[in-house]
């Protein structure tokens, strides 16, 4: 069962601590089994109540996973473990379209922002008991949340869209509920469930974003929440249009008490609109329970770890009372730098960047015969019979790309090419490869 391993400690918190680093140092493998309470009980001599008490502990951290009778094993993606932690080796000379980055040409300089920030801060110095939001970062805030019709409500800044997401479940959810999730969707948000004992439900996603069936069926199972990405979802560039965003609106207000988290990474690099689920057209509340959020790193640059968000007030008030507990704060040097930026940065020429790239991928794609999504954002979604022999194939070719498995619960194979280090005319040579790779014998292309 464990091999030559064996599971030390007296208290619940040692046993699991014990465990914890054999998975980390890969002593114990995903799939390992566990020994029965009263077996591990009996080696360890303890209660069997205290091994109960650590594998409760590793199943809330979301390292481990049990199946009733058939015991406890180690998960096969522990929290420990996250997705992209074993990235792909990028041989020397390789284009690399597997890491997700915005193009550095179409970042901000950030010399005068900073050097704004840092005389703003020795003319008023944040201290202790200050504020926790930069008023010139939350005006901004607020007028980007009401220009798209989001209701007004408190503002918050986190370290980034994830810390956002996790103090916001931090805020309303308990270990064991379930959440709705995209699938495929962002890697580090399906790591992060199971990290807080969550339970993450899967929901389809096509190019007008989460398929209302399946988010309707999610809702009847009783999900606690649902998280939706509006625009450049990850992976597959998906976006909320008006027609889904009414449909999923009539979902959700018939269950006002689903935490419902909105996630537009992509405000900046998009050039579609963003049509809230949060509110309807006439600006009123679809659902009692809310968050939106809105991340610097892909505008702006992704080491301003900042991100923005609004919410209902109970929401928001627990996710800012937890904070003080905390953290306290972000950095107002960092929150006055992506002030700075945001007001004076145009962010139209970067979302036409993007978008020219993607379609000039889509469209060699396509003339190849490959099916490939890729509505906005920074990625194209390829669907692909077996993504070992995709990704080792590009490989070859000289393209490192991203494997679907990062982004995967159920949801078929494919691969994750980031089109923002592309110029347009590499497009049809990488176009050409991708077809030669998923071509078979009989010359016939083999999607999925």
């Amino acid at each position: 069962m464990l091999g030559d391993y064996r599971i030390t400690g007296r208290r619940a918190t040692e046993i699991a601590a014990d465990i914890e680093h054999a998975v980390t140092s890969g002593a114990l493998e995903p799939g390992t089994a566990l020994p029965p309470l009263r077996d591990l009980a009996a080696d360890l001599g303890i209660n069997p109540n205290t091994v109960a008490a650590a594998y409760r502990l590793l199943r809330d951290r979301g390292v481990i996973e049990t199946a009733g009778r058939r015991g406890s094993r180690i998960r096969s993606r522990p929290s420990l473990t996250p997705r992209d932690a074993s990235r792909l080796a990028v041989p020397a000379g390789t284009r690399n379209l597997s890491d997700g980055n915005p193009d550095l040409a179409l970042l901000p300089d950030l010399e005068e922002a900073v050097r704004e920030a840092a005389l703003a801060h020795a003319a008023d110095p944040v201290m202790y008991g200050g504020p926790a939001v930069d008023p010139r970062l939350r005006a901004l805030a607020q007028a980007s949340f009401a220009a798209d019709g989001i209701p007004a409500g408190p503002v918050g800044v986190a370290s980034g869209s994830l810390d956002a997401i996790e103090r916001i479940f931090l805020a309303r959810l308990r270990p064991g509920d379930p959440v709705a999730v995209e699938d495929p969707g962002w890697g580090s948000l399906l790591d992060l469930l199971p990290a807080l004992g969550l339970k993450a439900v899967p929901v389809a996603v096509d190019d007008e974003g989460p398929v209302v069936a399946d988010v309707a069926r999610a809702l009847e199972q009783g999900v606690r929440a649902l998280v939706v990405t509006g625009r450049a979802q990850n992976p597959t560039g998906a976006a909320v249009g008006a027609e889904r965003a009414a449909a999923l609106r009539g979902l959700l207000a018939a269950r006002p008490g689903v935490l419902l988290v909105e996630d537009d990474h992509g405000h900046g690099i998009v050039d579609l609109p963003f049509h809230p689920l949060c509110a309807g057209p006439d600006g009123r509340p679809t659902t009692t329970t809310w968050a939106v959020l809105r991340s610097a790193a892909k505008s702006l640059g992704p080491d301003l770890r900042v991100a923005v968000l609004t919410g209902d007030p109970e929401t928001m008030d627990r996710v800012r009372g937890r904070q003080r507990l905390g953290a306290g704060w972000v950095s107002h040097l960092l929150q006055r730098t992506v002030a700075a930026l945001w007001q004076a940065e145009d962010s139209a020429p970067a979302a036409v960047s993007y978008r020219v790239r993607r379609d000039a991928l889509l469209r060699g794609l396509a003339e190849r015969g490959v099916p490939a999504r890729g509505r906005s954002g920074l990625n194209v979604w390829v669907p692909v019979p077996d993504e070992t022999a995709a990704v080792a194939g590009l490989l070859q070719r000289g393209w490192a790309v991203a494997p679907g498995a990062r982004f995967r619960l159920g949801s078929a194979p494919g691969v994750r090419l980031t089109v923002s280090q592309l110029t347009e005319d590499e497009m049809p040579g990488l176009a050409e490869d991708v077809a030669a790779v998923l071509r078979g014998r009989d010359g016939d292309v083999r999607g999925v």
